[in-house]
């Protein structure tokens, strides 16, 4: 994907904050088991071909995420960058963001032509949310198999994000899960911001955030020409 510099105008296109450069970053955040690393392993798939694409991973002690990925061969594997943060997953994609920006800084350095970098957040809890000087836009992954009283909990994470995906919906009559009440409380919480129903197992659930992902990309690069 051929792009040129940010000119640094005033224009903006709602909802999308103004990136410091290229690569556009979006951060991949929710409980564990939600399904952010099926969520970037399909995107990966999606892109192949039409972006220049690299991830960044966050686990506490491992580099399992990553590992995950390689294996699946979504991407060469020089375009996968673990962070063991240590500690809790929120601390370092919110408050101390530097291993993070560090490993993107590898990424960028080793193809200075990415147009998209993934950040996927370890497993974490409904307040896990993105600084905004790490990403440019977050979404939020939430499972059905946590049952249908989730969207209406709220936190960060489900109002905030500027895309929840609600997966596993494949899963709903086994959980005994109403996918209604989750589509309607999620809607009640989050107002205009977007909600996917999917299931990641198969192709449409990736080609639905590939294309959300798509729109942004083309608004961001209007707001540059303009």
């Amino acid at each position: 994907m051929h792009h040129e510099a940010p000119t640094g105008g005033s224009n903006a296109v709602p909802g999308v904050r103004p990136s410091r450069q290229w690569p556009f970053r979006i951060g991949i955040g929710g409980p564990v088991g939600s399904g952010k690393t099926a969520l970037v392993a399909s995107l990966c798939r999606e892109f192949a071909g039409e972006l220049e694409i690299a991830v960044v991973t966050n686990d506490i002690y491992t580099t399992e995420d990553a590992d995950f990925l390689k294996r699946a061969g979504v991407l060469d594997q020089d375009r996968i960058v673990p962070v063991e943060t240590g500690g809790c997953p929120h601390t370092a994609i919110r408050d101390d963001i530097a291993a993070n920006l560090e490993a993107i800084e590898i990424l960028e350095n080793r193809f200075p032509d990415l147009d998209l970098v993934l950040l996927e957040s370890g497993g974490d809890n409904l307040t896990a949310t993105f600084s905004h000087g790490l990403v440019d836009m977050q979404i939020f992954v939430l499972d059905v198999s946590g049952g249908d009283k989730v969207p209406r909990k709220g936190g960060p994470g489900v109002t905030m994000s500027d895309l929840l995906v609600i997966n596993k919906v494949d899963l709903a009559e086994m959980v005994g899960a109403d996918l209604h009440v989750m589509q309607t409380d999620a809607e009640a919480k989050r107002g205009s911001r977007p909600t996917v129903m999917c299931s990641l197992r198969g192709p449409l659930g990736g080609r639905l955030v590939a294309g959300w992902i798509r729109a942004v990309l083309t608004g961001r690069q209007d707001v540059e020409r303009a």
